[in-house]
């Protein structure tokens, strides 16, 4: 017998290979993700984007797309969180649901054990409406036309819409050791409603012939119409939505056609499940979880 395995429950090892090939991603990706997002924050907030976005509508619009759809995307998907000490690495053992314990757990190590006590699709369906919320909000008329005339609201609109956006996206796509919530379905159907709600804004105001946001100026001659303009910033929105929203669903409908979910993510669930019916027959050798921190049963 291998003294090195005394005190791992069966499959203990096995796991965390699992897991560690569910949230593994290339750390160059990663690291290239997460320092383009400020990038992209900044490049929305500074000039000349920021005073161009005051004078003409489409630039406001792609102002909006960077700051609802690109940066919480970047976040959600490039926060190295054991790189930033947030979360800490798995330490081999398992608790009684077969759930790797990690040695000192983290914020992000709690909120992930936090996410997995409560899965399903409300906290989900939550996040979705906070960002439906924040987009009606920040492209209904008095408030681009606000955003127009005092700059520094700007800022206020990145902060919801990047704090509402990156909670939507955790449901989305895996950040690990954050993993998401919902099933597939449940994704594609929460990332198809979230698309459809900026095109139904965007739409609107294509349609329009009449000027909607009156703040912003249409010198003739010197600027482009008013239908220009707002048609412009109509497809900004359609497409920054489709590049964002679009991969989701076909990724996770793709992956759900197969008949399985990923087979890693398959095989996570047989060996929790399976841990989780069979612990008290093996005489309970793994550790418990008090805090998130492993204790002993004894």
């Amino acid at each position: 017998m291998n003294d090195g395995a005394a005190g791992e429950r069966p499959g203990a090892r096995s796991e965390d290979q699992i897991r560690a090939r569910i949230g593994g991603r290339s750390g160059g990706v990663r690291l290239a993700l997460v320092v383009l997002a400020p990038l992209v924050l900044v490049l929305a907030l500074v000039p000349p984007l920021a005073l161009e976005a005051r004078r003409v509508e489409a630039l406001e619009a792609l102002q909006f797309a960077l700051l609802a759809m690109a940066v919480p995307a970047l976040v959600a998907l490039g926060t190295p969180w054991r790189r930033l000490g947030l979360a800490s690495g798995p330490t081999g053992a398992a608790d009684a649901e077969g759930v790797c314990v990690v040695d000192r757990p983290l914020v992000a190590d709690r909120v992930a054990a936090a996410r997995r006590r409560h899965p399903g699709p409300a906290r989900g369906v939550a996040w979705l409406l906070l960002e439906m919320a924040a987009v009606v909000a920040w492209r209904v008329p008095v408030s681009v036309d606000a955003l127009a005339r005092h700059g520094w609201l700007s800022v206020v609109e990145a902060l919801t819409l990047v704090v509402a956006g990156t909670g939507l996206w955790l449901e989305l796509v895996a950040s690990p050791p954050l993993a998401p919530r919902l099933a597939r379905p449940q994704r594609m159907a929460l990332a198809a409603v979230a698309m459809w709600t900026v095109w139904v804004t965007a739409y609107l105001v294509g349609l329009s012939h009449a000027s909607v946001y009156r703040a912003f100026p249409h010198v003739a001659g010197r600027d482009l119409s008013v239908a220009a303009d707002q048609a412009i910033a109509t497809w900004v929105l359609w497409f920054t939505s489709l590049c964002a929203f679009l991969p989701v669903i076909f990724s996770n409908l793709v992956i759900w056609l197969r008949g399985d979910d990923d087979a890693d993510e398959a095989l996570y669930r047989l060996v929790r499940d399976g841990r989780r019916r069979s612990g008290p027959l093996l005489g309970g050798g793994g550790p418990e979880v008090a805090g998130g921190r492993p204790t002993s049963t004894g």
